[in-house]
């Protein structure tokens, strides 16, 4: 892990994971450090079933959420947005 993402709190992290991985997306970031609530809202979302549009999120976090000892233990709230 690189300085940089490890300067970085959880938080900003998946917020950055996410962004990074789904095309013109913003994420909203709340928890208690190792249960989050998470909000995505992305044109990518568009047309796409609710499964879909979780995995996409899912796959984003990916790394955070591998292992035993991964940073992100479980997701408790995710919603997932197409902009209006």
């Amino acid at each position: 892990m690189s300085d940089a993402v490890s300067t970085l709190t959880i938080e900003d992290q998946i917020k950055q994971a996410i962004e990074s991985h789904i095309p013109d997306s913003t994420a909203e970031v709340g928890g208690d450090g190792r249960h989050f609530e998470i909000q995505v809202v992305s044109p990518a979302f568009e047309g796409k079933r609710t499964l879909d549009k979780q995995r996409l999120v899912y796959a984003a976090l990916n790394e955070l959420m591998a292992g035993s000892n991964a940073p992100v233990h479980a997701i408790a709230r995710l919603e997932t947005l197409v902009p209006e």
